[in-house]
Parts: C-alpha cells; structure tokens; sequence
C-alpha cells in the first residue's frame, strides 16, 4: 500500500515560522510607533509657547537689564530682593482675597444657584425659563474685559456713577464712596466685579453635572418628604463633587493669574492696594522697565500656579476615585 500523507490543516498553515514570531509586546510596540507623529505638533507648540519663552524668563530673571543692551548676570540678587520687598509680598496677599473671590465664593453661589435653577425654577416655571437664566447668569463670561471693567467704572464713578447717584437717590448718600479710588474700599470693588464676572461660568458647569443625576433621585426624595434643602444638602452637592473639584481648580489657578481686571479698573493702585503678582510683573517689565526684577516675579509665580495646580489635580484625582466607590 502506498502511504499518504495527510495535507496541511488551515490552522497549521497559518503557524508562523520560529523566525517570524512575535510576541504580543512587539507587535503592540510595532502598531503605537505611528501614533508619536501625531505628538508633534502639540511638543512643538509646548515648546515654542511655553518652554522656551519660561526658559528665557527663568534666565532673565538672574540679570539685571533694562530691556536694550547686554543683560548684566547678578545670580539670585533679584530673588533676595523679592524676599525683602512688602510689595511683593501685598500681591500675594492679595492673590488670596482673589481666590475668594474668583473660586470660594463664586463656587458656592454657582452650586446654590445651579440647584434653584434645576430643582426649583425647571419644575414649576419650565425649562425655558431655567435657560434664559442661566444666560443671563453666563452673560458676563461673553462680555471682553476691557468692556466689564470700562462698565464697572462708571457704575463706580464717584460723582455721577450709578451706585453713589443710586444710594443718594434713596437717601443713603452717607454711604457714598470713591470705591475705587480709595484703598479702604478699592479691594472689595474689585472683588465684586471678579464675583459677577465668574459665578455664570460655575452656574453653566454646575448645571451640566446636575443633568446627569437621574431625577428619580429628587423625585423619590420629594416623595419621602424631602424639603427643598435636604434634597440640596444630600443629593446635589455630593452628585456635583466632581464638578466642584474641577470648578475649584480652574477659578483658584485664574485667580493667581489674574492681571486685565486689575489693569483695567485700578493699574493695582491706589498705591499697591490692589496689586497683584501678574500686575506687579508687568509693572517691572514695562513700567519700570526692571526687566530682570519683573522676571523673577513672573517665574516665582509660574512657579507657584504649577505648585497649586498639581496639588488640586492630586486632590481632585482622589476625590474622584472616591466618589467611583
């Protein structure tokens, strides 16, 4: 009898050969070379807009120089000088009234406002209504800020200014201030424009995290005898801890940022009463032109801004991770 051999079978056909194998690894090392192209444009922009000009700042902020000629390096002369300057220390305080002001505060108002909005107006007045609030709450984040800040002046005008001819009106002239003219008053009005100027984009934020909580949740609570500030209290501001961690974030690092309210409503003045680090950066850059001097104060605040962000990123990540258990 002849022998037959039996023919390949598809699954050996398909066998790589010893010399053609590859692992897993490789060929998921093979297959995510392509994707570092795609990288480029963003490191190229990373290091033309950011790297590259903080270098330069990081390096100006060791000489001393005025804007023309050769810088003169004098090391860290222009940090011991920082250290010593009550200027520079006012900006950063005055950097904390402005977290108050731009994340604490407008945080809290956009939670309260966002869950009146939701669980109040949208149930009994329609959801239209509850939109064109909350445009008109969004308004200010449209406005530019030269056209905020010219507004808020004349409301402060003192002479003829909405806010004093108002208050003479209903005869509380007594109250009358040159709010931003005096340092006693020039925080807290800058404060406010900041307040009004940051509580739509919480409020927008806030209401997208609430339309993703099942409304059962609010209506099986009404059901159980809920008030309107026990469903608030338990069922609004744990559902929206995400939202908060992200809102606190953004509004805390632009509040350490903060630089064309301040140059449109008071240039940091009367005095340095309302001085901020951004301001008092420019200052040095362009009006003292202490180029070197205003560096080292952008870099220690670039410094601090990344400081600051990490640790809410950190903050926010864990809280997140809680609010998945």
């Amino acid at each position: 009898m002849t022998a037959v051999t039996p023919a390949p079978t598809a699954a050996a056909s398909r066998t790589p050969s010893p010399g053609n194998k590859k692992t897993p690894r490789h060929t998921a090392r093979e297959s995510s070379r392509g994707y570092w192209i795609y990288l480029l444009p963003g490191a190229v922009g990373f290091l033309a807009i950011v790297a590259i000009p903080f270098g330069m700042n990081v390096y100006y902020s060791l000489t001393s120089w005025r804007g023309v000629g050769a810088p003169k390096f004098v090391g860290l002369d222009n940090y011991v000088r920082l250290v010593a300057d009550p200027a520079f220390w006012a900006s950063f305080l005055h950097s904390i009234a402005f977290i108050l002001a731009m994340a604490i505060i407008p945080t809290a108002l956009g939670v309260l406002l966002a869950a009146v909005l939701f669980d109040y107006i949208a149930p009994k007045f329609g959801s239209r209504v509850a939109s064109i609030l909350r445009a008109t709450f969004y308004l200010p984040q449209i406005l530019p800020i030269v056209v905020a800040g010219v507004l808020w002046k004349w409301l402060y005008q003192p002479q003829y200014g909405i806010i004093n001819t108002t208050l003479d009106d209903i005869g509380l002239g007594f109250l009358q201030q040159n709010w931003l003219g005096d340092s006693d008053t020039a925080m807290l009005a800058v404060m406010n424009v900041l307040i009004w100027l940051q509580i739509g984009y919480t409020v927008v934020v806030f209401m997208a995290g609430l339309s993703r909580v099942d409304p059962a949740l609010y209506e099986a609570a009404e059901i159980d005898g809920a008030g309107w500030f026990q469903r608030f209290w338990s069922i609004t501001i744990p559902q929206l801890r995400p939202e908060i961690a992200v809102v606190l974030i953004t509004t805390s690092v632009a509040a350490l940022k903060v630089f064309a309210p301040i140059y449109v409503l008071t240039k940091g003045g009367p005095g340095t009463s309302t001085i901020v680090p951004a301001y008092f950066s420019y200052s040095n850059f362009f009006t003292t032109t202490q180029v070197g001097y205003g560096a080292a104060v952008a870099t220690l605040l670039a410094l601090l801004v990344t400081i600051i962000a990490i640790v809410l990123l950190r903050f926010q990540t864990r809280n997140a991770e809680g609010f998945e258990k």
